[in-house]
């Protein structure tokens, strides 16, 4: 099992939610996050002042998948999160070593 972390622009939600679900993901854990890459935040102007937002806003979607399907999903949230514009974010791939369902007891692939 693999657990796959994208990083990606808010508006993009949506779009890759219901790409995954198409795809056959069975859930996501979806958190609001700050950050930033190589654009390093950007300027703004504010009532004539200009000030720095060093911090972006980005969602974080966090799924754990069997091995076979990483690849395909990995795909489907590039897809569906591409702008093909400076942050678009990142995808990151972990290995898991066990996942639990609290409620049955059941234990790695049959607990996803």
């Amino acid at each position: 099992m693999k657990l796959v972390t994208a990083v990606i622009k808010p508006f993009k939600l949506d779009d890759v939610r219901d790409a995954l679900t198409a795809a056959g993901t069975q859930g996501m854990t979806v958190t609001e996050v700050k950050g930033y890459g190589r654009q390093r935040g950007h300027k703004e102007v504010y009532r004539g002042a200009e000030y720095v937002v060093a911090f972006l806003p980005k969602i974080r979607i966090d799924v754990v998948v069997d091995d076979d399907r990483v690849e395909r999903v990995i795909e489907t949230i590039r897809g569906a999160a591409r702008t093909d514009h400076i942050g678009d974010g990142k995808i990151f791939v972990t290995p898991i070593e066990r996942a639990l369902r609290i409620r049955t007891g059941e234990v790695d692939g049959d607990a996803l």
